[in-house]
């Protein structure tokens, strides 16, 4: 039985890393104490934040007491009851955190990278010494999805997962669907209000998100999932045209990142994760997701559709969540118990995304001609793929077209031709497209993407 708040002295927390997050972190903890405290049933006491300069500037410098920054960082986890860690990167954090729990510390992390790479030494780790590890703010900022997924649907079976995870993406592609912006400007405004990086591949080829799926992917399967099971495509070629295209046919683009359960042709049942740009129909929840926010839509047996939004990035989101698990972690220091573990019993096997079963928009530049879309229909009917709709817009109302009609001299002119499919596996669908770059009358395959949420 713990102690009682009377017997209980201070919990001693330190904070690896002083960024815009952590200088967040040490804000809540000093300006909230009193409440902390209530809540935990003993106080919360900050002994020190580790940074690699204690005498570098600090954001938000106001609310860090500037003598508690230590470039000792091993020194300052061994005395600590509860160690969070926001500095990212994988080395030294992921030395330090087993440190830390090895010393019999409890640990709270929002490091997605770190955890998508080798989340199971540390969750092993975790269980050897008897201690929390907790990881809300890895995924999605203040939007509270990990937790929910790891306990509240703890019994129930999750069918999938569909997720806006990456706010500098979604940022980026809502300006270029509501202003028209082009890529490239796009991701300079999100870099000068803060969204974006000064270099954002992280983001922008879908690294990010495949960290946060692959923790998400885990959690929902009971299964380990790393960052190399992941299927990665970023938004890169994303074209204004695309934008535009995809609003003619009642979609938007999102990247997406997405875990699901799936049986293959050959009946073998496993987990497919996946992240890549799509298009969503403007009725599902998704399509109005906007700006540089993130949500989470689950599918699950018992539960049905969920959907959990809000602010996916940013100091005082994240440290919201980063506040949350210590809370959890400081009430089983006090009061006795243990957090959930590590949930691998399913142990299912990691398919390739080929095996997924998905829709394609394929736009075709091809000759204006009879019986061209009868020649590409075949190829789909020759691959098993069938044929949803086709749309061939008017010159006027193809975004980007110009001369989709014969020309003066006689000779042939470009049509456009839209195609959406009927779902099916993606290896078939993959196959129908090389299939179709290669007949006579197609000059160019302008854009392939998947249609998800339907």
């Amino acid at each position: 039985m713990g102690a009682s708040q009377q017997e209980q002295g201070p919990l001693r927390v330190a904070l690896l890393g002083c960024g815009v997050v952590g200088s967040e972190v040490a804000r809540l903890l000093t300006q909230q104490s009193a409440d902390l405290a209530s809540r935990v049933g003993a106080p919360l006491e900050l002994v020190g934040i580790a940074v690699r300069d204690a005498s570098a500037p600090r954001p938000l410098a106001e609310s860090v007491d500037r003598s508690l920054l230590t470039e000792d960082a091993e020194g300052l986890v061994a005395r600590a009851d509860i160690v969070i860690e926001v500095m990212g990167g994988i080395e030294p954090a992921r030395a330090l955190l087993l440190r830390a729990i090895e010393a019999g510390a409890a640990v709270v992390t929002a490091n997605k990278a770190l955890l998508a790479e080798d989340g199971p030494t540390l969750y092993k780790a975790a269980d050897t010494a008897g201690v929390d590890i907790y990881f809300e703010a890895a995924v999605a900022g203040a939007i509270p999805i990990v937790r929910p997924v790891r306990e509240s649907l703890a019994g129930d079976s999750v069918r999938r997962i569909l997720g806006i995870v990456n706010g500098t993406t979604n940022y980026v592609l809502d300006q270029m669907a509501s202003t028209g912006m082009s890529f490239d400007d796009a991701v300079r405004q999100a870099q000068d209000l803060g969204y974006a990086e000064a270099d954002p591949t992280a983001d922008v080829e879908g690294f990010d998100a495949a960290a946060k799926a692959a923790i998400l992917a885990s959690l929902a399967f009971h299964t380990r999932v790393s960052l190399e099971d992941v299927a990665r495509e970023g938004i890169t070629r994303i074209t204004a045209d695309d934008v535009a295209w995809a609003a003619q046919t009642g979609h938007v683009i999102k990247l997406l990142a997405i875990a699901e359960s799936v049986t293959d042709d050959d009946g073998s049942h496993g987990v497919s994760v996946r992240v890549h740009p799509a298009l969503v129909p403007v009725a599902h929840p998704l399509a109005g997701v906007r700006g540089a926010f993130n949500a989470v839509f689950v599918e699950a047996d018992a539960a049905g559709e969920l959907m959990f939004y809000g602010r996916g990035a940013g100091g005082a989101p994240t440290a919201s969540a980063v506040l949350g698990d210590v809370v959890s972690a400081a009430r089983h220091r006090v009061l006795g118990g243990k957090g959930p573990e590590e949930s691998t019993y399913a142990a299912l096997p990691i398919l390739p995304a080929s095996t997924a079963v998905t829709r394609y928009q394929v736009r075709l530049a091809v000759d204006d001609r009879p019986g061209v879309l009868a020649q590409v229909a075949q190829v789909l009917a020759s691959k098993g793929v069938s044929i949803e709709a086709v749309r061939q817009p008017s010159e006027a109302a193809a975004p980007g077209a110009d001369d989709t009609h014969g020309t003066d001299d006689g000779s042939t002119g470009v049509a456009h031709l839209v195609i959406t499919t009927h779902a099916a596996a993606e290896a078939a669908l993959a196959a129908t497209v090389d299939a179709i770059a290669v007949l006579e009358p197609v000059r160019e395959i302008t854009s392939v993407l998947r249609v998800e949420g339907a």
